[in-house]
């Protein structure tokens, strides 16, 4: 592999998605300061999604007159349809989470990602376990960490570690999350990522079929803002609630931007490449990038629970990552024998 293929298989993915997970951990504090101001998480996600589908309108075009791809076929639209729904549902899920507890505790959690694709691979029977195998042993650890890990965060908070009283980002008080609340939210954030683990998996079974992340995102983007719109006039009934102004609109703005449009569009665009394991293996590098932006910007409380939780999560999460890596290595050593004989053998067949 020469150094330009190599920048571009392996250097510029890395780049991207670490900067654009980056940006969305930001995205995700900002709202959590808006929300606390009294804005609406159904409205942020309503006007969110809305901008990205503005701004990915162009895409279909472009798809529709490129002779490469399948035409975008009924089944290709309900698949889709299917991906907006999963989606819709566990940003709903996520927002309230945080709304709840923290950008931190979403970012802890979020490290269930590979070990709860594991689990539904499993249940799927799309992945095969041996009890034999360092691999699957590894997963099974590794997953079982995980998830104490993120009961341990949930379950128990413990004595305040950094505490910081008076918020940089604005002078208006904070309203922090209660014992009670932190648990809801924990549980609500569990079942966004399971939803999006969900998400990963169709989203792999639709790049397969229609390999064009532009146009794939646009109509995803568009079938969540319908289905958040409605929640939201189910739920908010104070018409008020629409209007947004200050940090509530650059949150939006911010959100529509970077995490409805170009992080979705980069991790559609990494699970093809390089496939779901990858974009989950940046996970952890969110946590203390949410710790120092919710300590100084949002004066959140750091507490003991979520340190011994992180790192008991963190460890789970990159043992079941080098169980697959293991995995991958054993079956790309495999498909090269079985390769290597076929080409001994033209000469003779010549």
């Amino acid at each position: 592999m020469g150094r330009k293929e190599w920048c571009q298989r392996e250097l510029v993915p890395f780049s991207v998605v670490i900067t654009v997970d980056s940006i969305a951990v930001g995205a995700t504090t900002l709202f959590k300061a808006a929300n606390s101001r009294g804005m609406s998480s159904h409205v942020f996600l309503v006007y969110g999604y809305a901008i990205a589908s503005l701004l990915l309108l162009p895409a279909p075009f472009f798809s529709l007159k490129s002779r490469v791809l399948p035409p975008l076929s009924l089944a290709i639209f309900a698949k889709i349809g299917l991906l907006g729904l999963v989606g819709g549902f566990s940003q709903i899920l996520g927002y309230a989470g945080i709304s709840l507890s923290s950008p931190t505790l979403g970012s802890a959690i979020s490290n269930l990602t590979p070990a709860l694709t594991f689990i539904l691979a499993i249940l799927f029977r799309m992945e095969e376990v041996s009890l034999n195998k360092r691999s699957s042993q590894a997963k099974i650890i590794g997953t079982v960490l995980s998830i104490t890990g993120a009961s341990v965060i949930t379950l128990y908070r413990g004595p305040p570690v950094i505490f910081t009283p008076k918020p940089s980002l604005s002078p208006y008080p904070l309203v922090h999350a209660s014992n009670s609340n932190w648990v809801v939210g924990g549980i609500l954030l569990t079942a966004d990522y399971i939803l999006i683990t969900l998400w990963y998996i169709l989203l792999k079974q639709i790049m397969k079929v229609y390999p064009a992340e532009l146009t794939v995102i646009f109509f995803y983007a568009v079938v969540v803002t319908f289905m958040t719109a409605i929640v939201c006039f189910v739920t908010e009934h104070d018409m008020s609630a629409w209007r947004v102004q200050g940090i509530g609109l650059a949150s939006v703005i911010l959100s529509g931007l970077v995490e409805r449009c170009l992080s979705s569009i980069v991790h559609t665009w990494a699970i093809r490449l390089k496939g779901p394991f990858y974009v989950a293996m940046f996970k952890p590098l969110s946590i203390p990038i949410a710790v120092a932006m919710g300590v100084f910007f949002l004066g959140d409380t750091l507490h003991l629970g979520s340190l011994i939780g992180a790192a008991i999560l963190s460890i789970g999460f990159y043992i079941v990552m080098w169980g697959k890596a293991k995995e991958e290595m054993v079956e790309e050593s495999v498909e090269s024998r079985l390769e290597s004989p076929s080409i001994q053998k033209v000469p003779l067949l010549r």
